[in-house]
């Protein structure tokens, strides 16, 4: 029999598991690195490489200069679009419509795919997903020409249906208090189902076995979605929550200009917009370039509130 004495020296003189390295865990893995070279060199040519170009809103840039050849102004651009006229109602704008598509449209996908995953006609929930999904495949040029023929105010459907109820037509597009309500319904309209079937694909990892046990202690199927289905798809909920908190200030420009027009500029006039007026129209490079940074640093620090709450409460968040 060894005794403890024995037993702990033998103990400390074993040597520790060698700790692999990086390069260790991509050289053992290298096939999966090759499939993910790819899309690494994508981001890194397209997305981190442009950056650079970052710098510009913090000189006066000269186009014959170019960006090392232009004078550094500071925060001078920044100081700029905070005292403008326009900034409050920019900042403003898309705020609000970034809420209202928060609000109603992230839960609207969340609810369809719990319907959905309660049918058991497998034709009618493949018809019910084939017609949701669709407007996701149609550009929004496509979807403004839509939505602009159902609402114009002489040949419109909705129109047509008022004047016949002896209504008068309504000019939706042209009328503030209607703007953001089309905003957020056609944006609605074009990725509800997208993010269905994202939500659909998590409710295929839920344990179908949690169902039946909660069949067998007398759960009902609306307790069935509160205590299994909904915590089942929790992760997949916060994180797509978080990513849309990090583009809180981004609404879409293709949307917006196709839709917008002069008569609700005042509430349609969005940090996109505004950068296409002043960086392409009124060929102000630097200052476009300090406004699109100024509004992906709020995106930024919101994500990175949201995601150290996530965490906080035990959930993995992004990162």
């Amino acid at each position: 029999m060894q005794t403890n004495a024995q037993l702990t020296k033998m103990t400390k003189a074993a040597p520790a598991p060698r700790v692999k390295s990086t390069w260790d865990h991509i050289r053992h893995n290298k096939s999966l690195y090759l499939l993910l070279l790819p899309g690494l060199l994508y981001y890194a040519v397209f997305h981190y490489a442009p950056m650079y170009g970052i710098t510009i809103a913090f000189k006066d840039y000269d186009v014959f200069g170019g960006v090392t050849g232009s004078e550094w102004v500071g925060l001078k651009h920044f100081k700029e679009l905070v005292g403008s006229d326009t900034f409050l109602s920019v900042f403003r704008n898309s705020v609000l419509i970034s809420m209202y598509k928060l609000v109603f449209n992230f839960p609207i996908p969340i609810i369809i795919a719990i319907l959905l995953n309660e049918v058991r006609r497998i034709f009618f929930k493949r018809t019910i997903q084939t017609i949701i999904y669709l407007p996701y495949f149609l550009s929004w040029v496509v979807i403004a020409g839509l939505v602009i023929n159902l609402l114009s105010p002489s040949t419109g459907v909705i129109n047509m249906m008022i004047q016949s109820l002896g209504g008068e037509p309504i000019n939706f597009l042209g009328q503030k208090q209607f703007f953001r309500t089309i905003i957020v319904l056609s944006d609605l309209w074009h990725g509800m189902g997208w993010n269905t079937i994202i939500f659909l694909a998590a409710l295929t990892g839920v344990d179908p076995q949690l169902y039946e046990a909660a069949k067998m202690d007398g759960a009902g199927r609306l307790r069935q979605i509160v205590h299994i289905t909904l915590p089942g798809i929790k992760s997949t909920i916060i994180v797509l929550l978080l990513m849309k908190i990090g583009h809180i200030m981004d609404n879409g420009f293709e949307q917006i200009f196709l839709l917008s027009n002069p008569l609700v500029l005042e509430v349609g006039d969005v940090f996109e917009t505004y950068v296409y007026r002043t960086g392409l129209v009124e060929a102000k490079y630097d200052y476009s370039t300090a406004v699109g940074l100024f509004k992906s640093s709020i995106g930024l620090v919101l994500l990175l509130i949201a995601n150290g709450v996530a965490r906080k409460f035990g959930e993995r968040g992004i990162f």
